[in-house]
């Protein structure tokens, strides 16, 4: 413990609105970056990656597989299923030096179905 990186507080932290921000900050597992943003310390981390384990081996018990969708998606995914506009100006958006434009994932359910359209075309290999 004497060479953990750890700082807890004694005073709640002015910007937190919530108890569970507020205890988080004070005992040393988080730190505020920017509204919504947080850096993971050691203490949390670990606690996070406990968690992240006993979620995976529930959903590796019952069968379930798993797959990781990037971060940045293409605009025409969202465009097909009119998400594009409906989500207006609450979207992160963004244009490559190509000027194409992405978006930071609120979901991530048009990629899903777009990957298993693209990967299944038989109604006879579902169930998976």
């Amino acid at each position: 413990m004497s060479t953990l990186f750890l700082r807890t507080l004694r005073d709640d932290p002015a910007d937190a609105e919530v108890p569970s921000h507020r205890l988080l900050v004070r005992a040393g597992y988080v730190r505020r970056v920017a509204p919504g943003v947080f850096t993971w310390l050691p203490l949390g981390f670990l606690v996070y990656r406990n968690v992240e384990r006993v979620v995976r081996e529930e959903m590796d018990s019952a069968g379930f597989q798993e797959v990781h969708f990037p971060s940045l998606l293409p605009r025409e995914p969202y465009e097909q299923t009119q998400r594009w506009s409906e989500y207006g100006d609450t979207l992160f958006r963004l244009q490559d030096r190509k000027g194409s434009d992405y978006l930071l994932g609120p979901t991530h359910e048009e990629m899903f179905t777009l990957l298993v359209k693209g990967e299944y075309s038989s109604y006879k290999d579902l169930p998976l």
